[in-house]
């Protein structure tokens, strides 16, 4: 096995804060938008989206949920190992407000489609959108594609994009292209 790196944490922080400053370019206040990461790695982006938000930008109110998908998506039942679920965290209305999804990888598309049928439990939100820090191209099994991107990564399926966060996996925010020989 190999990897390589995609991403230093300066490069991570670059991305950051680009995809904070396009955030604020179409929601403004965001006095009628609410940021959702997606369980269980969207929540660590999620995160630091609203962290740069408030303290970067003053962007004082940002509502962030944390949306667990593991029984809406289509393949929970074809696991042979018992699933872990994650803990859904949305105190918030999602009704008619404007919804960014946000992950780390977009690979499939599977998990952003498994998202889609878990929000309407919350409402019926007026509009979402999708941010990612990586998008993955080749593999999609579904027509999603990112409003928001951070970057673009042509990997393969024998290829695994893996995003390490400071505080949670590594020591510094890296993103990694990890082969596994065929």
């Amino acid at each position: 096995m190999s990897s390589k790196i995609l991403l230093t944490s300066k490069e991570v922080d670059i991305i950051l804060h680009r995809l904070a400053c396009q955030l604020i370019e179409k929601h403004n206040d965001f006095s009628n938008t609410v940021l959702i990461g997606i369980q269980p790695r969207g929540k660590f982006l999620a995160e630091r989206i609203s962290t740069i938000l408030k303290n970067e930008y003053g962007i004082s109110s940002v509502d962030l949920g944390f949306l667990d998908i593991t029984f809406f998506r289509d393949d929970f039942r074809r696991n042979d190992k018992p699933l872990e679920a994650n803990k859904t965290q949305i105190d918030f209305l999602v009704e008619d407000k404007n919804v960014v999804f946000i992950d780390d990888v977009l690979h499939t598309g599977r998990s952003i489609r498994a998202a889609l049928t878990a929000i309407q439990s919350f409402g019926r939100p007026n509009e979402i959108e999708l941010l990612v820090l990586i998008d993955r191209r080749f593999s999609r099994h579904l027509p999603i594609q990112p409003d928001y991107r951070g970057r673009q990564v042509d990997a393969f399926n024998n290829e695994k994009v893996k995003v390490q966060w400071k505080n949670e996996d590594a020591p510094a925010d890296e993103v990694y292209l990890i082969s596994n020989p065929s």
